[in-house]
């Protein structure tokens, strides 16, 4: 029999708690260097987006029911880009009395929010003034359109490396 084998199973308890605490110091340090980002998807809080996503639901159906909105800016750039949206009403008569805001947003922070206000309109087409985005690549456009009490959210997902865009 070996009278040294009693002795290690302390030391590997002591080595492995150690190690644990360890693990949890690095864990902890790593989520404060890297905060989780709120999501600002629907131009509001995730918890209120949550809360009231059937409504949100509901109200898009009976948005799109009455009017069509159409994303009309061939791509966006680094320098000098141009949104613009186009409302019309389902016979396609355009629309001038929406009310649309927007937001430029990184989809990895908000730090570099663009809020876009009092775009011009002309015939239904809905332009905001030149902007400058502080980074190249993915780009989220994030429009709330509202026609008397109608209001539906209208998000699209943009690169200025690429001419493509998608609504999400």
């Amino acid at each position: 029999m070996n009278k040294d084998a009693g002795r290690k199973w302390p030391i590997i308890i002591a080595l492995s708690i150690v190690a644990v605490i360890g693990f949890s110091v690095m864990t902890v340090k790593v989520a404060i260097n890297n905060p989780v980002e709120m999501s600002d998807y629907g131009m509001q809080d995730y918890h209120h987006y949550d809360n009231n996503v059937n409504d949100i639901i509901e109200a898009k159906i009976a948005f799109d029911q009455k009017y069509a909105i159409a994303f009309i800016t061939p791509q966006i750039l680094e320098k000098g880009s141009v949104i613009e949206y186009k409302v019309t009403d389902k016979s396609g008569k355009p629309v001038n009395d929406a009310k649309v805001e927007a937001i430029l947003t990184r989809p990895d922070n908000k730090d570099s929010d663009i809020n876009l206000s009092k775009p011009t309109v002309t015939e239904g087409t809905y332009t905001f003034a030149p902007v400058d985005l502080p980074k190249v690549g993915r780009w989220d456009i994030l429009a709330k359109v509202s026609v008397g009490n109608d209001s539906r959210y209208f998000n699209i997902k943009a690169d200025t490396r690429n001419s493509s865009t998608t609504e999400f």
